[in-house]
């Protein structure tokens, strides 16, 4: 038993070592990813702080501490860790509410859930939070962002922004006559740029384009918009010394629920970014070691003056697609980020706010899930709720809240679901059901997988990890379904990803007793013509006999 808790708690960099050792030439090429890496998340790590409310050198901090130590002791060989605008709307709201000081503590009490988390394996759990319910809470969050930008977008002249939704609304409307027409040109310039490096510029990052051409034509035209200079003042070029917060009883009890909000929080983030990181490369993460190191990163974070800390989704892409080899790449970009601080402090500092807030604009855009909205909405109804209702929560009231609403009412709506397809009937003996496998007569080159019950997002992730099964793939891949009654949006999520890696490895899938209410969902999230109408059919029969078309054409 604690054999198996340290293997799953050892961080994968250790791991990695201990399997297949590390040379110079994987150093050099984690090198390289990590300065790829350290240059888009710049201007991304003071651009969330700002939108927090707080001073740019606080995200700074929080990349190169809480980065470092994310990629040294968690659990997915390719995660970049630091400050994410998810966390902007939380940080501004619990900062306003209790101050810095309160922030820290929280940051340092979410850290310890999240290792406590960890020990107790809660990283399996995270797993089985509906998809919907993630959907909708992260198109929430977006949202949030992007409000959150609009006055530095626009510049105007608003001294403190309020945390409730329509409240900002309010403001924003009220000050709209003092909007800053250069701001604005600035804002919808840097997003064009943006858009246009991703396209024309891929090796390029956007982010660090926009920020050094905006500081040079603010400061080569004198332009009237407000920089980080002119709101905070200088930045330091060091680390702060590390101070424990001063922590009483009455603290810990007022700032717990805030502390759960960024720990549950930190804790989805850190694992959606290592599930993509993984269909990404290839590779599998250690949920409850990526746990682990989160809370680790967040206590440091905390005590070096710093903000929550996750996994950041984009920053991992950029760190797979600049060629790293190990986490150590992740701890080379925090180690680049320190120099670009000791070095360029007086040089970041010119950077209009009006580019950054462009910048969390593109963010927000990129997070706001539009494709996986409309493939829900497709989805059956009780999803459609589900992820309308978090989503409403999100942005309306509160993430917690959402979370916790939007769990409880998809547990309640699969239940009745459950209630309603459960049927209950005698075991039949295999050998007396004609449309077993045994009377079949199967090749080699196919395997044959049934599934008996409802395709949902308890079972999603046990369908992808079938493919771990396999020490060779198979040339089709047959998943019977006459015993599936209904399907759900996570359900024909797995689908899709089951296509997408059987056919990354050249194999076929083919579905086979597909019911009518499954097949008419399928076909309205188009995921029947990705796996080809002919390769959806309602009988063993026609599968076998469609693999005999695919297998000697």
């Amino acid at each position: 038993m604690l054999h198996s808790i340290h293997d799953s708690l050892e961080p994968k960099l250790i791991t990695l070592f201990r399997r297949q050792g590390y040379n110079r030439s994987d150093f050099i090429a984690d090198a390289i990813a990590g300065l790829a890496v350290a240059i888009v998340a710049l201007p991304l790590a003071m651009a969330i702080a700002i939108a927090s409310n707080l001073p740019p050198e606080r995200g700074l901090f929080t990349a190169i501490v809480a980065g470092f130590l994310i990629s040294a002791h968690g659990g997915s060989r390719y995660q970049i860790g630091g400050p994410t605008a998810a966390f902007i709307v939380t940080v501004s709201l619990v900062a306003m509410k209790h101050g810095y000081e309160g922030l820290v503590l929280a940051t340092i009490m979410a850290g310890i859930i999240l290792i406590i988390m960890a020990f107790f394996r809660a990283g399996e759990l995270i797993k089985f939070i509906p998809y919907p319910v993630i959907v909708g809470f992260t198109s929430g969050i977006a949202l949030l962002i992007a409000f959150s930008q609009i006055r530095d977008f626009f510049g105007l002249s608003i001294e403190t922004i309020p945390p409730d939704f329509i409240d900002k609304l309010h403001l924003y409307v009220a000050h709209l006559g003092e909007t800053n027409f250069i701001a604005v040109i600035l804002a919808l310039s840097s997003i064009g740029v943006i858009l246009l490096a991703k396209k024309h510029l891929p090796q390029i990052p956007g982010p660090i384009i926009v920020v050094t051409l905006s500081a040079l034509v603010v400061w080569a035209f004198s332009l009237p918009v407000e920089t980080i200079e002119s709101r905070f003042g200088s930045i330091p070029s060091m680390l702060p010394t590390p101070v424990w917060p001063h922590i009483t009883f009455d603290k810990l009890r007022l700032l717990l629920p805030d502390a759960i909000t960024i720990a549950t929080l930190a804790a989805i983030e850190s694992l959606l970014s290592a599930v993509v990181a993984d269909g990404m490369s290839g590779t599998r993460h250690k949920s409850n070691a990526e746990l682990l190191g989160q809370g680790i990163a967040n206590v440091a974070s905390g005590v070096f003056g710093g903000l929550p800390a996750t996994g950041a989704i984009a920053r991992t892409a950029t760190n797979i697609k600049a060629g790293a080899r190990t986490p150590v790449a992740g701890m080379m970009h925090a180690l680049w980020l320190f120099v670009f601080v000791l070095l360029l402090s007086p040089l970041i500092i010119k950077v209009p706010l009006a580019a950054l807030a462009a910048i969390l604009m593109v963010v927000a855009w990129n997070m706001s899930e539009i494709k996986h909205v409309r493939e829900i909405m497709k989805a059956p109804r009780s999803d459609r709720i589900v992820m309308i209702l978090t989503f409403a929560l999100t942005v309306l009231v509160d993430l917690n809240f959402a979370i916790q609403a939007g769990i409880a009412l998809a547990s309640i709506l699969f239940i009745d679901q459950m209630m309603k397809a459960t049927q209950i009937k005698a075991i039949q003996n295999e050998e007396e059901d004609p449309d077993s496998i045994a009377n079949k007569t199967i090749p080699q080159e196919v395997e044959v997988y049934e599934i008996q019950g409802p395709l949902f997002f308890g079972v999603a992730e046990k369908l992808i990890d079938t493919l771990m099964l396999f020490e060779k793939p198979p040339r089709i891949f047959i998943l019977r379904m006459r015993y599936v009654p209904l399907i759900d949006a996570a359900g024909l999520h797995a689908l899709e990803v089951l296509h997408e890696r059987l056919h990354t490895q050249n194999t076929v899938l083919i579905l086979s007793g597909v019911n009518e209410q499954v097949h008419r969902f399928i076909h309205k999230s188009h995921l029947d013509e990705k796996i080809g109408h002919e390769n959806i059919v309602d009988h063993i029969d026609k599968a076998i006999k469609r693999t005999a078309e695919l297998l000697y054409p």
